[in-house]
């Protein structure tokens, strides 16, 4: 048996998610699982290369409140977002 909790080592407590080298048909579930990971107050860094409007729209049906939404970069190139875990 693993007594072992998850350790969360990051000290500025953002931790990054680059969906870009995960497979298409995994990305929401691993994305929901890295969040479902979160403590309150932890950050994942999601960076992709396009604007997930579909997946914000699920994460709010989802976690509604809960999950702080703050885009950190925008563009044609790419995305980058903050989750925020409240």
């Amino acid at each position: 048996m693993n007594t072992h909790a998850h350790l969360h080592l990051s000290p500025d407590q953002i931790y990054p998610f680059d969906a870009r080298g995960i497979a298409k048909r995994f990305r929401h579930a691993a994305i929901f699982g890295a969040l479902d990971a979160l403590r309150t107050g932890e950050t994942m860094r999601f960076v992709n290369d396009h604007d997930p409007l579909p997946l914000l729209d699920q994460l709010q049906t989802r976690y509604g409140e809960q999950v702080a939404i703050d885009y950190r970069q925008r563009g044609p190139d790419g995305v980058v977002i903050d989750f925020l875990k409240r």
